[in-house]
């Protein structure tokens, strides 16, 4: 009978060859099934999830989003989810936020007034200028702007990924880690800490989406030996 390989071990816990547990917030709206299919097949445990408990034991969180800012805000918080959201950004643990799931994370948006979002990073999500096609519906080259940022590894200036919004956050520029031209620079990857967040989908950006996937994997398990 063949012997498994063996895995390797950080602070005697093994680590290398498992499926870390990834929640991907059930909150009824959005790309929510298609950014489950992706963490799993790089290689995590990812559960469309709505439990509290189940949440809060997971080694990283995904909140992704489609749709309209209000909309989605309102469903956060009806399903309860937004708060279990906020402690897992307040632990530390790695936590990425794609498309609407990106924008919720910012202090508010044009395309709901008086609608609060979650507000853990500065900023308003604002509509794209005139004068150009709304939505920007199409593949975008990334421009890097920090290339120290985790989930960027290996991908380098000129990535393609798949875009699909009118809404882009404008915040501060340290923590601008990606744009993309149309035709002037839209914050398409911000960074704080491990908190990432995206303006494509990476689950639907070929083989850039999946390397971006399995960054944010490794840094799950980075993450989850320091502990």
């Amino acid at each position: 009978m063949c012997c498994p390989p063996p895995r390797a071990s950080c602070e005697g816990r093994q680590v290398n060859g498992d499926r870390p547990l990834v929640a991907v917030l059930d909150y009824g709206i959005g790309n929510l099934r298609s950014a489950q299919k992706a963490l799993e097949r790089v290689g995590a445990d990812a559960r469309l999830t709505a439990d509290a408990g189940l949440i809060a034991d997971a080694a990283g969180v995904v909140l992704p989003g489609v749709g309209h800012f209000g909309t989605c805000m309102d469903q956060l918080r009806a399903t309860g989810l937004e708060q279990p959201a906020l402690d897992a950004i307040e632990s530390g643990r790695p936590f990425l936020g794609i498309c609407v799931g990106m924008q919720m994370l910012f202090e508010a948006s044009e395309e709901a007034p008086g609608v609060p979002g979650m507000g853990v990073m500065p900023g308003t999500v604002r509509l794209l200028p005139d004068g150009i096609v709304r939505p920007q519906m199409q593949w975008n080259r990334l421009d890097v702007q920090r290339p120290s940022c985790p989930l960027l590894a290996g991908l380098t200036d000129g990535a393609w990924m798949y875009f699909v919004h009118s809404y882009a956050p404008d915040t501060d520029p340290e923590l601008v880690a990606a744009t993309c031209d149309y035709p002037t620079p839209i914050t398409a990857v911000t960074e704080r800490g491990r908190l990432w967040a995206t303006q494509f989908h990476p689950e639907k950006s070929g083989d850039a989406g999946k390397r971006l996937a399995q960054n944010f994997l490794a840094a799950v398990r980075a993450d989850r030996c320091r502990r």
